[in-house]
């Protein structure tokens, strides 16, 4: 097979970014606005939270799921599963909210609508970011791959900047603050049509099934990684458990940074509404939301796309670091009391946490031999994913008590990650093959 057989024409790996750029884009547009309209229909914040936190839960509970059902139902049938998760999804919730915005819901029944349509995009969603990672790994050359996982995962953090940076533009007349969600779904169909014209159907013929990729939120891109055939007989391996020595400092490490990351992202669109005077205001909340998103987004992005590879940081220092500037990000945001204090205090969280999130993995994956890389992966996709799940919710509901009990917290949270970790996370040694 010649190597041009092998690579993947460059108008079906658009379709391939659009699917994943389009899922990210939309969940980050849509946080950045939810605030706003829980203040506009006066439910009270935690409800809000935990609106994000039922998706995160299904999102976590079923993509395993789905990243198995790639091997079995074809990857581009579960690409177009989980794009039709969406656009249904954020075109269901975009209409429930604009009735209830309307008056013609009440608002307690609109917010218990909202989340039985955003089931939806957490049940279904999660069946496209392993099925296009997997239909790259089975169709490109190994010199190719890592160029081409590396593009499809990067639409994922690139969209987390686009979805909080475009929202308040689709905040239009007729539809108010439901019309980011409108529009995506839109977009998400026009996605899904592509999908279905440009992509062939696809039986696969051996198991490359795609890494499991985290809820998307303001949080950075995906590892790209992929699992390949097994190289040994899966019953002639032992299984890496959770309690494993080797890796559970760095599941540790991911599970107190993750919590901290979580009750960050879900409590900075309050603090705006309440620390700019916004809350009868909402929809110049929701756009001013979206401006800090997208900086924290920017920061994320610029950590590991920029830092990372130029000063060739390896796991440890880049997590206790990551931790450090976290710590620092998070009082600074904690105690603004104006937009600029907010925005360089969250970018600067930001910038940390996108230290430590890859620092973690990195950790994580170095510690075991290859056979292992599959099993890590998986562990390291669930601490992501779990974070997402109460902790947004517990967040708003410390903030509401006092904001600094809540941003106390996530402070603790990673000074305690830089004290036990300077001695538990072990040094940058690969394990044996």
């Amino acid at each position: 097979m010649t190597a041009a057989s092998r690579s993947i024409p460059a108008d079906r790996m658009a379709v391939l970014f659009a699917i994943m750029l389009v899922a990210a884009a939309g969940n980050t547009a849509m946080q950045s606005i939810l605030p706003a309209i829980g203040a506009k229909l006066h439910i009270p914040d935690v409800w809000v939270s935990l609106a994000f936190s039922w998706s995160a839960l299904l999102w976590v509970l079923t993509a395993p799921h789905w990243a198995r059902q790639s091997d079995k139902r074809g990857r581009k049938a579960l690409m177009a599963l989980g794009v039709i998760g969406f656009f249904s999804s954020m075109a269901l919730c975009g209409l429930t909210l604009w009735a209830g915005l309307e008056g013609y819901l009440a608002a307690g029944f609109t917010f218990i609508v909202f989340a039985i349509f955003r089931s939806l995009y957490g049940g279904l969603g999660s069946a496209s970011p392993p099925a296009v990672q997997a239909y790259v790994a089975s169709r490109t050359d190994p010199e190719q791959r890592t160029q081409a996982l590396s593009l499809v995962s990067s639409s994922f953090g690139l969209g987390t900047v686009i979805g909080p940076a475009i929202a308040p533009f689709f905040i239009l007349p007729m539809v108010g603050l439901a019309g980011p969600l409108l529009v995506f779904a839109l977009i998400g169909l026009i996605v899904l049509v592509m999908l279905r014209w440009r992509l062939p159907d696809d039986m696969p013929r051996f198991a490359a099934r795609g890494a499991i990729a985290p809820y998307p939120l303001s949080a950075g891109p995906p590892e790209p990684t992929a699992e390949e055939e097994n190289e040994r007989d899966p019953a002639e391996q032992e299984p890496l458990h959770w309690r494993d020595r080797r890796v559970r400092p760095w599941l540790l490490a991911g599970f107190f940074g993750g919590q901290a990351q979580a009750m960050m992202l879900g409590v900075v669109g309050f603090l705006i509404l309440d620390r700019l005077h916004l809350r009868l205001k909402p929809d110049e909340g929701a756009a001013i939301t979206g401006i800090v998103l997208m900086a924290g987004a920017f920061a994320t992005l610029l950590a590991q796309w920029g830092l990372i590879p130029i000063l060739k940081l390896t796991p440890r220092p880049t997590v206790l670091a990551g931790a450090a500037l976290a710590t620092l990000g998070i009082l600074m945001t904690g105690l603004a009391q104006n937009l600029h204090a907010i925005v360089i205090g969250f970018a600067s969280a930001s910038l940390g946490f996108g230290l430590f999130r890859p620092g973690f993995t990195a950790g994580a994956s170095l510690s075991v031999p290859r056979r292992d890389q599959g099993a890590v992966a998986g562990m390291t996709a669930s601490i992501n994913g779990s974070a997402y799940i109460i902790s947004p919710a517990i967040g708003v509901l410390l903030y509401n008590w006092h904001p600094m009990v809540a941003y106390g917290l996530m402070a603790a949270f990673c000074v305690w990650l830089m004290v036990w970790g300077w001695s538990a996370l072990g040094q940058d040694q690969p394990a044996n093959p």
